[in-house]
């Protein structure tokens, strides 16, 4: 099983569920812990290969489902029926595989410097890293795409959280999540319209400027889909502008909470 850690204040409270990105950890989400704690049951996964979750869970054929079940699991181990998911960067991806399979599971996703589709410049930048992660020392790879991500000075400070944690992992788990990219555009596409039933925000900084377009157009087409813009901020809004991020998806979370207990 996945590590995790809880902090619970009481049994009504609600969960909220934190799915870091790729080559991070459940600590990327230290900003937002002590804010959230203060109502919300919180519960932080280190996904398969990252922080304290053992490396070489790979089978053949594994695909975003199989690492969205490995968090299910940890609800069930822990009793929590429903809860919200707070998911950064791939880990939007994760999040949203949940709320596609396990529905009822879901009350809402927030997701921040979410991926949905990959424009011409990443996917040439992925086929770049496909072609040579064999023989690329993958930490140079994983730099060079943080720095492509989060060019700016202001966003140092997220650069470097995620390249530290990546630090820790394995090569050859490195490899295994950057095989996810490859079919990753079409089913990204699937699951816009497969999760139009769940209450979603995106948050994105304003200097996300790979991955703003396809949200803005996908935000069009929906009218359950949420999105706000974070001035000043970059990727990893969650780290570069703590005090706003948590403020927003706190008070979004609340806004769930009290339509739900509404009878009717």
């Amino acid at each position: 099983m996945l590590h995790y850690r809880t902090y619970e204040v009481g049994q009504d409270a609600p969960w909220v569920t934190f799915v870091h990105g790729a080559g991070g950890s459940s600590s990327t989400w230290f900003k937002q812990i002590r804010e959230f704690r203060k109502e919300h049951n919180v519960l932080l996964i280190d996904l398969r290969g990252h922080g304290k979750s053992e490396g070489g869970r790979w089978k053949k054929g594994d695909t975003f489902l199989d690492i969205s079940k490995e968090v299910i699991d940890v609800l069930d181990e822990l009793n929590v029926e429903k809860t919200h998911v707070i998911g950064m960067s791939l880990g939007t991806i994760v999040a949203q595989t949940m709320a596609d399979n396990y529905p009822d599971r879901v009350k809402s996703l927030i997701l921040g410097g979410a991926i949905i589709r990959f424009d011409i410049r990443t996917k040439l930048l992925l086929w770049i890293g496909r072609a040579t992660k064999r023989f690329v020392p993958y930490m140079f790879l994983y730099k060079l795409f943080a720095y492509i991500i989060m060019p700016r000075k202001q966003h140092e400070e997220s650069r470097l959280a995620f390249v530290n944690e990546a630090k820790k992992m394995y090569q050859k788990e490195f490899i295994k999540w950057f095989s996810l990219t490859k079919l990753i555009n079409p089913y990204l596409t699937r699951l816009q319209t497969s999760t139009t039933d769940i209450p979603t925000l995106f948050l994105m900084g304003d200097e996300d400027y790979l991955f703003i377009p396809p949200i803005e157009e996908a935000v069009r087409k929906s009218e359950v889909f949420e999105f706000i813009k974070i001035k000043n901020c970059g990727h990893v809004c969650n780290i570069e502008q703590p005090e706003i991020f948590n403020k927003l998806s706190i008070d979004y979370i609340s806004k769930i909470e009290q339509t739900k207990a509404v009878p009717g």
